[in-house]
Parts: structure tokens; sequence; C-alpha cells
């Protein structure tokens, strides 16, 4: 009896029976020439043999034909030098079943030592359901990115496209409004240039959602002065609030920080938009304050105010305030928009509100002390004086609705215009002309040139510093193209009619435009 037991304690198969048994993975054991000594019953099931049907079998029997032979020779290499390690590290492992089906899996081999030999433990996992995860989350990403990219490419030519129709109707609507003098069509015009205004900024918000979501806007940092921001932000809003009667207080500014302007310059829009969206008396106020080396811009207004459960909810996309008995304006896009530019910008947000009295809103951001050497705008005065004023406006546009209804808004206001769709058309066009008293371009034109190159060329060709206006979707972008072009102003898309034909007066008056973006060593 005691032999027998000395046998079955040396027997491999009794040694480790059980603990393969208990495995939750396909296992087998070879000896040193690849002959197979022992499997479990889940290498059973895996490769579809019997046990007795792979003892005494070399293990390439579990392999596909075409690799058998490759695998002897590495074989031998391992049991020459054996060491716990992954089979295959970076290649795509298959087992071959019974029935001639291959599928992948993944095997780690170990070497076991006893007092009489060494043999090798191989233990196999099915990975075919996981591949084919890995294969189907591949190819969901490349779709993914194919729709990111088809999205992003949709929305490049909806910035541009999209406006297009609405800009012509903003500009025929403001030269209708100087064209006729019936209090009835006057009426008339008023209720589509409010209808135009909700159409252009619904359009504006849903294309500055997508592309944010998109990821199709990248910061473009520089360093400037709060101020000219702040200047922006007056020019665009303090009609707006006197037509409700608000008190709009711009507290001036000398510091400086460094940011995209154009991006910040968007939040704090739509932050001012919304104040006065929700004020119905007393004002809105606009200033920084300063602690330590941080900025915090604040909007604070005397509105309805949030309350403390809602303040989170406004900054997603088609939230909005319910206020009994009265209607809901906007779409709930504004705070959703700022949210995702502070994100982007990596600036915090912060609410302080009280339903009732109002809501401040504050944007933090590092403070630069430095000197600013990067674009910077310089701000003139508007001249109060709205008598009548004749001069000549080179109009560049290869938008021919746009360019049209450009014309006859400038036109309408005693102007003469010359026009022309591309650099090049321009060009031949001051030949036989005396030089014009305004520029005003769109950026991108038909011929592939920019705005910035054709003002920088008819300024050569007249030897004159003559006052543009560039009119673009993306001042972000257009920025670093006419950086050092002085005497320049930029205006978004889209235009507004009343304050286009303000900005071109002040031109013609001055000789210089309302809002220049310069370098540090240019002059206004």
């Amino acid at each position: 009896m005691s032999q027998v037991r000395s046998h079955k304690e040396n027997s491999p198969e009794l040694f480790f029976r059980d603990l393969l048994e208990s495995a939750p993975d396909a296992m087998v054991i070879v000896d040193s020439s690849g002959r197979i000594l022992i499997v479990n019953s889940q290498a059973e099931r895996m490769f579809g043999y019997l046990r007795d049907e792979m003892y005494g079998e070399q293990i390439e029997m579990l392999l596909p034909a075409e690799i058998r032979t490759r695998h002897s020779k590495q074989r031998a290499g391992y049991a020459a030098n054996p060491h716990v390690r992954p089979m295959g590290r970076g290649l795509e492992l298959n087992g071959r079943r019974k029935d001639g089906s291959n599928f992948s899996v993944e095997v780690s081999l170990s070497p076991i030592r006893t007092q009489s030999a060494t043999y090798f433990s191989s233990v196999i996992r099915d990975v075919t359901e996981r591949k084919q995860m890995e294969t189907e989350l591949i190819e969901a990403r490349r779709a993914a990115e194919r729709a990111n990219k088809a999205n992003t490419a949709f929305l490049a030519a909806a910035s541009h496209d999209l406006r297009q129709p609405v800009q012509a109707l903003t500009l025929l609507n403001g030269a209708l409004k100087r064209s006729v003098s019936e209090q009835k069509a006057l009426g008339m015009l008023a209720s589509q240039e409010k209808s135009l205004n909700t159409m252009t900024n619904l359009l504006n918000s849903l294309l500055d959602i997508s592309r944010l979501d998109a990821g199709a806007i990248e910061p473009q940092p520089e360093l400037f002065s709060m101020q000219s921001l702040f200047d922006r932000v007056a020019t665009d809003f303090s009609r707006q609030a006197a037509q409700k009667g608000l008190k709009f207080d711009v507290v001036p500014s000398d510091l400086r920080l460094e940011a995209d302007p154009n991006l910040l310059a968007e939040i704090v829009q739509n932050l001012v938009s919304n104040a006065i969206r929700y004020t119905d008396e007393g004002g809105v106020r606009l200033f920084c304050e300063q602690l330590d080396d941080a900025v915090c811009v604040c909007v604070e207004d005397t509105g309805i105010g949030i309350a403390e459960g809602d303040q989170q909810d406004i900054f997603e996309a088609f939230q909005q305030i319910n206020v009994p008995g009265k209607k809901s304006e906007g779409f709930g896009l504004g705070l959703a928009i700022v949210k995702r530019l502070s994100d982007l910008l990596g600036t915090r947000m912060q609410v302080r509100s009280e339903p009732g009295k109002g809501s401040t809103f504050s944007v933090w951001l590092p403070l630069h002390s430095g000197e600013i050497q990067s674009a910077q705008e310089v701000v003139l005065e508007r001249p109060a004086s709205e008598a009548a004023i004749s001069g000549s406006v080179l109009l560049i546009e290869d938008n021919q609705a746009v360019a049209e209804a450009l014309r006859i808004l400038i036109e309408a206001e005693g102007l003469e215009v010359a026009l022309a769709a591309t650099a090049g058309d321009a060009l031949e066009l001051a030949k036989s002309r005396q030089s014009a008293d305004v520029i005003v371009s769109g950026f991108h034109l038909q011929d592939g040139s920019t705005g910035a190159e054709a003002i920088s060329s008819l300024r050569d060709l007249y030897a004159a510093n003559i006052p543009a206006l560039i009119i673009t979707g993306d001042t972000s972008i257009v920025v670093d193209f006419v950086r050092g072009l002085d005497n320049c102003m930029l205006i978004r898309k889209p235009v507004n009619p009343d304050q286009l034909l303000a900005d071109l007066r002040i031109a013609i008056e001055t000789g210089g435009v309302p809002v220049s973006i310069v370098n540090d060593e240019g002059a206004a």
C-alpha cells in the first residue's frame, strides 16, 4: 500500500487535479516535449475534445494548422528558458476546436517544477466576445469620428451659409426703414425686424452649442485689456437696455487678462443679454474685481432672481426660469453656452442670486500684471452728429444677396458704393477710381484671398491708410490674420444695420474706425 500511495503522490494528474478543476479558465499541462498530460473540464468544453482524445497528443493539436510548425519551435525555445509570461504578447492568438473552427484566445504560460520533472501549464481564456466588443467599439469610435468630421464640416458651412440669407434680410430691413415714411409700413418693418432678431439669435445659439459640443472651437489666448472688452459690450447692449428703461452701468477697468478675448466676450455678452432679458426695473452693472492674482468679471442685475434649487439647472440647454404671469423669453441656450465656454477656457463660474432681488454671475480668471504685447483694441469716441454725410465705400462681398443688401443699405444713407466680389476685382475697380473713403470687406473671398489681403493691396495702390471694416462670422480666427493691420475694425455677423451705418459715419468723418485692432507698435 505504501508503494501505491507513493506512486499517486508522484502522479502529476493527482497532484494538480483539484487545482485544475477549480480554475475558471481552461488549463492544459504538458511535459518538456509538448505532450499533453493533464487537462481540466473547462478545456474539454472549450476545445470540444474528450480528455482521452487529448492525452499524449502534442499541444499543437489545439492550434490552427498554419501556425503549428512555428509554435513548435517557439515552444522548444521557451522550454530552454522557462518563466512566467503571457503568450504572444501584442499578437492576435487563436485556438482550434475539434470541429475545425478557430477562436480568439489569451494564453499565460507558467513552468511547474516537481522533484522528478518540469512541466508547463497553459491557462487559456476564450476572448471571442471581448474581441468582438473591442471591434465594435473601434468601429463605433471610427463612425463617431466620421460623424464628428461631417458635423464639423456642416457647422463650418452652416456658420457661413445659414447666416447669409438672414444677413441679407436684416440689411434689407434696415434699408427699408430708411426709405419709407408711412407709419403702417414702419410698424410692419419693426415687427419684421423683431422676428429677424429672434431668428438670428436662435440660429447663432444653436450653431454655438453645436460647435462647442463638436469640439470645433479652440481657445486662442492672448493678452488684452479688460476695458477693450467692456467697450465692445457697452456698444452692443446700451441701446437694448435703454429700450427697456434700464440703466446699464459699465464700470471702467485698467486690469489686464490673458485669455481668448472673443470667447470671454461671448460669455460676458450672453450674461449681459440674459440679465437685461430678466430685469424689468433698475439696471444691469458690469464690473471687475481683483482678488490677489485673480480677476472676477461680474454681471449684476436687479431682476427676478433665481431660487437656490434652480441655480444648477439653468446651465443646461433649453432650461429657462419659470416666472408666474410672465411669458418666457429666449430659448434657454445663453447660459448653456456660457457654461460650455467657461469649461473650455478653464475658468470658474459663480452665481449669487435671491428671488425678487436680482442675480450676480461671476467669471474668475488669472490676472496678468505685465505689459500687453499682443493685439488690443483702441476705442474712439462716437460723434453725436447725425447730419447727412457723403462719401464713397468700396464694398468687397462675394455673396450676391448680401452684397446687394449692403449696397442698398449704404446707398440709402447717401453714400456712393462701388461693388466687387473678389480682391482681384476690387484692385481692377480701384485702378479706374479715385480713392475710397472706407473699405468694407468680407473676410473669406471667392478667389481664395482674404479681406485683410485685399485691404492691404488697396491701401498700397492708393498709398493711403484707408479706414476698413471686415465683416466675419468668427472673429476669434480672423483676428490672427489681421493682427498689425491698423485702422481696421472687425464686425461679427450678423451685422446690425444701424451699427454698421454708425461705424461708417465715424470712419468718414474722422478717418478712423471706432474700434481698431492694432499691435502695440501700430497707431490707431
